[in-house]
């Protein structure tokens, strides 16, 4: 009887610890489970446009400016459930609401001058496209130092450092205060 009791406290305390080194890798900055159980930081993107940007996670916060672009990849640095705390491309932390924003990846151009997209991964490859200053395409995978992209029928590679959107890392300080960072997004 006791060991039957010992055998249930030791599987008690494994599903335990278990579940607590799986809510570790899905917490806010600080410390707490994410209320959607996903991953902080994470990319998404904004849907359509406009996109009200918030001073805070509600309605009743200041609305700081809208975003004029659809596909603009966001990366989420804290959340609550119904709202997201994202860095922008501009460096630019505010709140954005759950519904305005897509899971589907994208990347961004911040460069001021367009970028080569290749046939494969390699600079003497040939170029299939060029993608213009502040555009936006579809991202599929990122390895070696490249990211496959693609728009309709055009599939490609980038070099991953010309690109916004691919950090694992934050690029926000999820703690700081929400507004202008480097300046206004309104695009």
């Amino acid at each position: 009887m006791a060991r039957v009791k010992r055998m249930r406290a030791s599987r008690a305390l494994a599903l335990a610890c278990a579940g607590l080194m799986l809510a570790a890798s899905n917490t806010t900055p600080d410390g707490r489970p994410t209320p959607t159980g996903l991953e902080v930081p994470r990319w998404l993107s904004i849907k359509s446009e406009p996109v009200r940007a918030r001073s805070g996670p509600g309605r009743e916060y200041q609305a700081l400016w809208d975003y004029r672009a659809a596909s603009l990849p966001v990366q989420v640095v804290a959340e609550t459930v119904e709202w997201r705390k994202v860095c922008d491309p501009e460096g630019n932390l505010v709140w954005l609401h759950r519904s305005t924003v897509s899971s589907q990846r994208t990347v961004f151009n911040r460069q001021a001058a367009p970028v080569s997209v290749h046939a494969r991964r390699s600079e003497s490859s040939p170029v299939r496209a060029r993608m213009a200053p502040r555009a936006t395409l579809s991202l599929d995978r990122c390895e070696d130092g490249w990211c496959r992209v693609r728009a309709r029928r055009l599939r490609g590679w980038v070099r991953e450092s010309a690109l916004f959107g691919t950090a694992s890392a934050p690029l926000c300080d999820a703690l700081a205060p929400a507004g202008a960072a480097r300046g206004a997004a309104r695009r």
